[in-house]
């Protein structure tokens, strides 16, 4: 740990591929953290870089059974926030930062009810990873949360100091939460549907479909006050054909798993900001459409 961080009690809720990440990696930089999940596990094995991490940590189900701690991180997907809700009252106080790591753009609307007084740090999410079996994690890539610039980013990025968690501070939040969103509009609700990995996007069949769903994310974003352009939508293509075939996305691994998926904070989310500013998003429209009928279909199996 770094020689100007003291052990800090930080409990992550969620223990997904990025609610594990963040535990282990924090727990090994010699915190004291405690891995908050439903059902009981026996253990938190991260596999990341040729690494096994292992490292002794806290695992709790009941959340009667715990108190505030200084450091709070939200890891689970953003459908499942107000089940994680027991968990955020419990564990934030006046004092307490709460971290958000999920998806999307409306982090501070969706944990603003459950967390009091506390501070909340909205971040977009650089981690990549799989979780494989309860407790078992493969990292993949990225280590990265961009946070906005200020006082309470940098307290976080102090505690995180020496743990391998990076932490980027970002003037222009709002730009780089909506670029993220770019990518997540596009990758994720196309493998869910082909049921492929990234590798689809060497289709070339497939990228004006992409490149529909990007520029439509551009126009609302940018009326919501992000800088972006049509390069954005080129360079996050270019970004897709540089990672492995075998990268997955997060509503692919779920919908795999026949678990709940994200579309409505994600598509959805653009489709809401969209319909505030009368932009008309047809693609996205019906992208949001396809994914609410695919998850309709799981649930009725």
């Amino acid at each position: 740990m770094n020689a100007s961080n003291s052990r800090t009690r930080i409990a992550v809720v969620g223990g997904g591929a990025v609610g594990g990440f963040l535990a282990a990696k924090l727990a090994a930089a010699g915190h004291d953290v405690t891995l908050c999940v439903r059902t009981p596990i026996p253990a938190l094995v991260v596999e990341s870089a040729g690494e096994t991490i292992a490292p002794p940590i806290t695992i709790a189900t009941d959340p009667a059974r715990i108190e505030s701690v200084p450091w709070v991180f939200l890891a689970t997907k953003a459908q499942d926030t107000a089940a994680a809700a027991p968990w955020l009252r419990r564990l934030a106080g006046a004092g307490t930062h709460v971290v958000v790591a999920q998806n999307g753009i409306e982090h501070r609307e969706r944990v603003a009810a459950h967390v009091g007084g506390a501070t909340v740090i909205p971040s977009v999410v650089f981690i990549s990873g799989e979780r494989t079996a309860p407790g078992r994690i493969v990292h993949r890539m990225g280590q990265r949360l961009q946070v906005p610039a200020g006082a309470p980013g940098e307290t976080l990025a102090a505690l995180c100091a020496g743990s391998g968690v990076e932490i980027k501070l970002e003037p222009d939040f709002v730009t780089e939460a909506w670029r993220k969103l770019l990518v997540n509009i596009t990758s994720n609700p196309l493998t869910a549907l082909t049921l492929r990995r990234m590798g689809v996007f060497r289709e070339p069949g497939l990228l004006p479909l992409a490149r529909a769903l990007m520029a439509e994310g551009v126009a609302v974003g940018k009326a919501e006050g992000a800088r972006l352009d049509p390069g954005d939508v080129e360079r996050t293509l270019d970004g897709f054909r540089s990672m492995s075939e075998a990268a997955g996305t997060s509503m692919l691994y779920d919908r795999l798993a026949g678990a709940p998926m994200e579309h409505e904070f994600l598509t959805g989310a653009m489709v809401r900001a969209a319909e505030r500013h009368g932009i008309d998003v047809p693609m996205n429209r019906a992208m949001l459409a396809l994914m609410r009928a695919l998850e309709d279909g799981q649930r009725r199996r």
